[in-house]
């Protein structure tokens, strides 16, 4: 990737899109109930912290799933939700990963991710529809045995990935999905994939709740210093 799609990535990624749909999901905590008292305050989800390693395992990453692996080493309940397979339009920070213009319509696959039944992260992946377009990973539903033996199975090879995290405020979408208390931020994190011959596979877009989420960085032996 050269240095200014790098830069385009990381300048586009750092805040969502004002939207002005959002309004107030909880309601307000001083509200009156009907029988003249205070409403009881919005239930939060239960404390739950799930671990998301930086950079991803080569073992984890070949794994069914990546999310599940992890959830499991940590003894936590995993859960997936498929939300939606289908053409989208990119949004810019997307673009920039997949090198097609803004605007332009890829393939998503958005799930939900649940740790103990509590929402802790939405995952999209996002392919180019000029490569990706009719194959089984157009199909609704998971891609079996994995999204990675899928991709492989296409004649992919990997190449090389980068990994940009960006700490922002929700979109209204991603606080109501997640069930966020007020104020509550997420960490963005942009996984961009490409084939041993430079060709934009998968961009893998994932927003953590960030009250729920540690993220460890290891570096392996002989590629850093005390």
């Amino acid at each position: 990737m050269d240095e200014k799609t790098l830069k385009d990535i990381a300048a586009i990624g750092a805040l969502p899109e004002a939207d002005p749909g959002r309004g107030d999901q909880t309601g307000s905590a001083g509200a009156t109930g009907a029988a003249g008292g205070l409403a009881e305050p919005p239930r939060r989800p239960p404390r739950v912290t799930v671990r998301r390693a930086l950079p991803t395992e080569p073992a984890v990453r070949g794994s069914a799933s990546l999310f599940v692996t992890e959830a499991e080493r940590q003894g936590i309940r995993a859960g997936r939700r498929m939300l939606h397979v289908g053409p989208e339009t990119a949004a810019d920070h997307v673009a920039a990963a997949l090198r097609v213009e803004p605007g332009t319509e890829v393939l998503a696959r958005r799930k939900l991710l649940l740790a103990d039944d509590v929402p802790v992260r939405i995952a999209t992946s996002y392919f180019r529809l000029d490569v990706f377009g009719g194959t089984p990973l157009a199909a609704p539903d998971f891609v079996r045995p994995s999204l990675q033996a899928g991709i492989e199975a296409l004649g992919h090879r990997f190449g090389h990935a980068e990994e940009y995290l960006v700490a922002r405020p929700p979109t209204g979408f991603e606080a109501v999905t997640l069930e966020l208390d007020p104020g509550e931020w997420v960490v963005q994190v942009l996984r961009a994939g490409y084939g041993d011959d430079g060709t934009p596979v998968h961009t893998l877009e994932t927003i953590c709740a960030a009250s729920r989420h540690v993220f460890p960085v290891t570096q392996v032996t002989g590629a850093d210093e005390f």
